[in-house]
């Protein structure tokens, strides 16, 4: 049965005593049961066999699973246009003082991403802090990204959710909203079995094209080889973005599955010595320009040496915070966080300047003056 789970045979018929067992009265329903006939007892009656059916397929029988679906025209992306994207950046959100989406700002730097030769953003990921929104305003922001920029760049939602119900769900809205693609998680946290993952992953798969996301620093849990090598014939499967390094890289493209790596530290080499489409990246929120260049225009090892700093700048506290705390300093959003988020201090944001002054600020988004930003500068918010 599905996922390897192993099904019980249960013998009953008639009122006879058979070789096979005793008689039994079962009342369970016959949508959880296949039977199959195996003879007859002494007395003549029929012996049957009842297979108890894996609680996976018990649960599909029991819940009508299939997905929410149309057969019309969609804005989402066939699944070998999500395979060609090579440079994918998980986009900042910025906020206003209240705490709402200050879609002003968001607008300007997907527009500056697309600008830089961005083919793909992921919306509402961990650096756009989805995990610190409700569904209604998530799916409200991949709606947008989708009618107001779908038509340029693939607009991949994240949609992923420890919980399959929600995770199913969001997924359908984030579809019916617009999205050329989505991005799912293993289930973190209230962490369940290999069988588990490969049944979450299957109720989300059917609905459309997916990039799996791999990161167990965040999720507790890795989605292991033997799991992606399943899911990775269904029709829906676009790849995967991987966190666990190159060696693991290889070992998926080797076997023709699309991998964007999942580290910017690592993309160069994932993407020209290991077999990788791209990246999914935080760095080209900043630098859009020249990671396309290095992710398309051959091995530049150079230009990968020049962009360590700024890489590793951005990732000396979890991410988001960097990436937030630059784009302030850039002067392209407010400079709000949600908490449990905070800036990072003074002479961390010195250190950017400097980095900025070394890299050229040409070459990054926006036209004003990179700043230090005071301590009070920033707000903080714990309501939103």
């Amino acid at each position: 049965m599905a996922f390897g789970v192993p099904t019980k045979e249960l013998v009953y018929g008639g009122s006879c005593k058979a070789a096979a067992g005793s008689s039994t009265s079962l009342g369970a329903s016959s949508s959880l049961f296949g039977t199959r006939k195996i003879g007859n007892g002494s007395c003549g009656h029929e012996i049957n066999v009842k297979r108890r059916r894996s609680p996976v397929a018990r649960a599909e029988l029991m819940q009508a699973s299939r997905p929410i679906s149309s057969f019309e025209y969609r804005t989402s992306a066939p699944v070998e246009d999500v395979k060609k994207l090579t440079l994918i950046t998980a986009i900042k959100t910025p906020y206003l003082e209240d705490g709402r989406f200050d879609l002003t700002a968001f607008d300007e730097l997907t527009n500056l991403q697309i600008q830089n030769g961005v083919e793909g953003l992921i919306v509402g990921g961990t650096t756009g802090e989805g995990h610190l929104m409700n569904w209604e305003d998530h799916i409200m922001l991949i709606g947008h990204a989708a009618n107001c920029f779908g038509n340029k760049i693939k607009v991949i939602g994240n949609v992923g959710s420890n919980s399959t119900g929600e995770a199913v769900k969001a997924t359908e809205q984030g579809f019916a909203v617009g999205m050329a693609a989505a991005l799912h998680i293993n289930p973190y946290y209230g962490k369940t079995s290999s069988a588990g993952v490969l049944a979450h992953f299957d109720s989300v798969l059917d609905i459309g094209p997916t990039v799996i996301y791999n990161v167990p620093g965040r999720t507790g849990q890795d989605i292991s080889p033997a799991i992606i090598e399943q899911i990775a014939g269904h029709h829906n499967f676009a790849g995967v973005k991987e966190c666990m390094g190159n060696e693991r890289v290889e070992a998926y493209t080797k076997q023709g599955i699309t991998i964007w790596s999942g580290n910017d530290d690592e993309c160069h080499d994932a993407r020209w010595d290991y077999g990788a489409k791209g990246v999914i990246s935080v760095t080209s929120n900043l630098v859009p320009g020249l990671m396309r260049q290095l992710l398309t225009e051959g091995r530049d090892p150079k230009l990968n040496a020049k962009l360590q700093p700024l890489i590793n700048w951005l990732f000396m506290e979890p991410n988001p915070i960097g990436l937030n705390t630059a784009l302030s300093q850039l002067g392209l959003i407010q400079p709000i966080f949600r908490l449990p988020y905070v800036p990072l201090g003074i002479e961390k944001r010195r250190q950017f300047v400097q980095i900025v002054e070394d890299i050229g600020r040409q070459h990054f988004v926006g036209d004003k003056v990179v700043q230090v930003l005071e301590d009070d500068d920033f707000l903080l918010l714990h309501r939103y």
